[in-house]
């Protein structure tokens, strides 16, 4: 009597996938250090609403909104690299002018362009603020809006550095594979949290006055 045997699954299919498991627990206490900022806004606006309706007649709300449009739409971009690097497509197969082929380096110098511009939106507003005499000194208010978004704006810095990274050693790898499409992936996932963080501030600081 024969005795058919199965080959044993292999490991590593029943794992989770270690760099996704990771930064789901990194982003998740991201979250949490913007949730105690969020808290924080809220009670100081609670405590001396007076500030707040001093001061947030100051805020170009306008600009502030183009600067996030163009925020939000780099999450496209960033998301379009990512299709690039799944399909292992390093760099545009034709014209710069024709968007459906490029790969991934186009995707992410656009993504990091955009985001560069969210970055000085951001810079010129703070001038503008200042020169009106809003600082982080002047007022609780002050404080308060330079500290979240300023965290923000830190983090929005933290995804172009990671951008770079990424195009440099795509650039560097001799074939662009699995390793190289991960990589691209999680820079994107903190990119895409980035986004939401900002789209959440700027409803509660510049909408809800």
């Amino acid at each position: 009597m024969s005795h058919s045997t199965t080959a044993p699954s292999p490991i590593h299919a029943t794992r989770p996938n270690q760099v996704a498991v990771g930064t789901i627990v990194w982003l998740s206490s991201e979250l949490m250090f913007f949730a105690g900022l969020f808290a924080m806004y809220f009670t100081l606006r609670a405590q001396v609403p007076d500030e707040w309706a001093a001061h947030t007649p100051l805020l170009n709300i306008p600009f502030a909104a183009a600067n996030t449009t163009i925020l939000v739409l780099s999450s496209f971009t960033a998301q379009a690299g990512v299709w690039a690097a799944e399909r292992y497509q390093r760099r545009r197969t034709g014209s710069l002018l024709n968007v459906r082929s490029w790969g991934m380096h186009e995707w992410f110098v656009l993504t990091y362009i955009m985001g560069s511009i969210f970055i000085a939106g951001q810079v010129y507003e703070y001038a503008m603020l200042v020169s009106e005499g809003l600082t982080i000194s002047s007022s609780p208010y002050g404080s308060v809006f330079y500290l979240a978004t300023g965290f923000h704006g830190l983090h929005v810095l933290g995804g172009l550095i990671a951008m770079l990274f990424v195009l440099g050693r795509s650039f560097a790898a001799k074939k662009f594979g699995t390793h190289e499409a991960t990589t691209t992936i999680v820079v994107s996932y903190y990119w895409h949290f980035v986004d939401v963080v900002w789209i959440a501030l700027f409803a509660v600081v510049y909408l809800v006055q």
